[in-house]
Order: C-alpha cells, then structure tokens, then sequence
C-alpha cells in the first residue's frame, strides 16, 4: 500500500497506540521517522525506540511513556502542521512556539530534522513537520 504523507502515517499510528493503550508499536522506518523517533525519545516523550531491519525498509519499534498513577501518556498531542497539500515553512525569526515553550515543534531545516528551540539557538528555518506536548 502506498501512503502519500508516511509523516501523517507515523503520527497517526502513535495516536492510535496511545489512544488504545498500547505499550508498542511498530512503525515502518524512513530516515526522516528515525529522526522524528530520535528526538522523542530525547525530549522524554517516549519511554525508548528501536530501529530493526526487515530486509525491506525497516521497521522502528517504540515503547511508549505512561504515568503510573493516572495511566496517561507523556504524549497529550501530536498535530501535523505541514501537509504535502499545504506545506508549513518558518523562518529563523518566526518559528512557533507551542504552548507558551511547553511542547516542542519539530522541524525540518538545512541542519537536519531539529526542534523549534534547538533552530532558534543555531538560527535557522525550515518546514514545521508537528507540534508535540
């Protein structure tokens, strides 16, 4: 099956993970995804993620984070900005902040695929691909 945004895809499948609380999921990997994954798992919104090759395209594995008291996940929402019908670019000047700095952007720009924080520190824009918080 050919999927026409695999970013959407992979936002979706966490989504629906977290909605049926699932404590995996399998996701089939693109570069761009395993650097999606990456900063997750560095901004502590996934418990942990592995990269496994299927001899196809390969397949990343992520565990995701609950609170063990109240069962929510670390993950309240995940909104793709940039769609390939309308794309989403900022400059260095205007990049989004999301919820007043309590979530992260993700964005992709010339220095690879960073966080709206990390592109304003090295002053740089790009296409906004998600809000996270």
């Amino acid at each position: 099956m050919k999927i026409t945004d695999p970013i959407a895809d992979y936002l979706t499948r966490l989504r629906n993970a977290i909605k049926a609380n699932h404590r995996v999921v399998e996701i089939p990997a693109s570069n761009i995804k395993k650097e999606i994954t990456k900063i997750l798992f560095e901004k502590g919104y996934i418990l942990n993620y592995k990269f496994t090759d299927d001899n196809k395209q390969g397949i990343i594995k992520i565990a995701l984070k609950y609170n063990n008291q109240t069962k929510e996940s670390a993950i309240s929402s995940l909104t793709r900005a940039s769609k390939s019908g309308l794309r989403q670019y900022a400059g260095a000047d205007n990049l989004p902040r999301v919820l007043n700095g309590l979530g992260i952007a993700i964005i992709s720009t010339s220095k690879g695929v960073i966080t709206d924080k990390e592109a304003k520190k090295e002053n740089v824009g790009g296409e906004v691909l998600c809000y996270v918080h």
